[in-house]
């Protein structure tokens, strides 16, 4: 499946309690034509990504409101919109209106992308937005339907970029990627939030071979 297609299928993604970020408009945070904005700037990644020797497909396991949900891109808030563009060589447009929203996790996941230079694609086990059903702007786990399709399209993400290895972000993502690894290395590190940001960031030091700095508060 082409960029363009697995896109487009990902727009067409509905069920009860979520937001697809690539077919739906925020009437509270949203620019007009948001929806576009987020679809073309993950086709650009995906095509950028399609052209290169992938590393790494980093895992997690789902959008959140204040990060995914806004950018349409997986672990990234819009503090850090413009920096994952530029890790993959394309412009972008901002999807949200007024100030600039942190994601706490895209906070600490970016702390140490930022030093490593070789291509990691980001995605989640499930790539829309499941938040509770009287708020959408809360963050709940997927359910067992939602993770199925969701590792339907993670296994076409994986046929598209051939990365040579999955990190899988926390328990949840482990369990799927051990799933859909084939003959790919699976590795699991910590899940930085609930008080693994510590743990996180030494075992993705230690995988990639980064020295140790002191660490920053996220909070």
């Amino acid at each position: 499946m082409k960029p363009a297609k697995f896109v487009e299928a990902l727009g067409a993604l509905q069920f009860e309690d979520t937001f697809n970020p690539y077919s739906h408009r925020c009437m509270v945070h949203d620019v007009e034509r948001a929806p576009r904005f987020r679809s073309e700037a993950l086709r650009a990644m995906l095509d950028a990504a399609a052209r290169c020797d992938v590393d790494s497909l980093w895992i997690g396991r789902d959008l959140g409101y204040r990060g995914g949900r806004r950018t349409g891109l997986a672990l990234t808030d819009d503090i850090h919109l413009d920096l994952h563009a530029a890790r993959w060589g394309v412009k972008i447009k901002r999807p949200t209106t007024g100030r600039a929203v942190a994601e706490r996790t895209a906070a600490v996941i970016w702390s140490v992308l930022a030093q490593i230079e070789v291509p990691i694609f980001l995605w989640n086990v499930f790539p829309l937005h499941p938040h509770d059903a009287a708020d959408p702007f809360s963050n709940r786990t997927h359910n067992a339907r939602e993770r199925r399709a969701g590792e339907e399209v993670l296994c076409e993400l994986i046929r598209l970029l051939r990365p040579r290895r999955l990190i899988a972000i926390g328990n949840d993502a482990a369990a799927v990627a051990q799933r859909l690894a084939d003959d790919r290395e699976v590795l699991q590190v910590r899940h930085p939030s609930y008080g693994g940001q510590t743990t996180f960031l030494r075992q993705v030091h230690e995988l990639y071979h980064l020295p140790m700095e002191r660490q920053e508060s996220f909070l």
